[in-house]
C-alpha cells in the first residue's frame, strides 16, 4: 500500500501522475500539485538556508522536465530568495529559464539514469577484469 497508493495517488484519490493532476479541474487533483509544490518550495528554503543563499536552481527529472507548470509555481513561491521567471523560456522549455533580473539561475537538465548507471556498472565490471 504504502508504494502503490500513496504520494501524489494518495493525496488526490486520483492519479499518481502529474500530467493527469494538472489537466484536472478535480479539488483532490488541484490540492495534490499544491502540495508538491508546498513541499519543493520548502526543500528548496531549508536547503537555501543551510547554504547561506541561492545561487542556483537546477530542476530535473520528469516533473522538473515537463511540468512548465510546477515550474512556475515553484518559481513564484522563491521569488523572495531571488528568483525570478521568465515566463515565456519556461513555457518553451528552455534549459535556462530564469529571467535576466533575478539573482537566481534557474536552469532545467535532462537527466539520463540508464546511462550513469551504464557507466557505473562498466566501471565495475573493468575493474573487477583489472584488478
Amino acid at each position: 500500500m504504502l508504494y502503490e497508493r500513496s504520494g501524489l495517488l494518495g493525496l488526490s484519490g486520483i492519479s499518481g501522475d502529474m500530467r493527469m493532476l494538472q489537466d484536472s479541474a478535480e479539488p483532490g487533483a488541484i490540492d495534490a500539485v499544491e502540495q508538491f509544490v508546498h513541499a519543493m518550495t520548502k526543500y528548496v528554503g531549508a536547503y537555501a538556508a543551510v547554504l547561506g543563499g541561492l545561487d542556483a536552481l537546477v530542476v530535473t527529472g520528469g516533473i522538473g522536465e515537463h511540468s512548465h507548470q510546477v515550474r512556475a509555481a515553484l518559481c513564484r513561491r522563491l521569488a523572495s530568495l531571488g528568483v525570478v521567471l521568465d515566463e515565456d523560456a519556461n513555457r518553451s522549455g528552455d534549459a535556462v529559464i530564469s529571467a535576466l533580473e533575478g539573482s537566481v539561475s534557474v536552469r532545467v537538465i535532462a537527466t539520463n539514469e540508464e546511462l550513469v548507471i551504464a557507466r557505473h556498472t562498466l566501471a565495475l565490471v573493468d575493474g573487477a577484469a583489472n584488478g
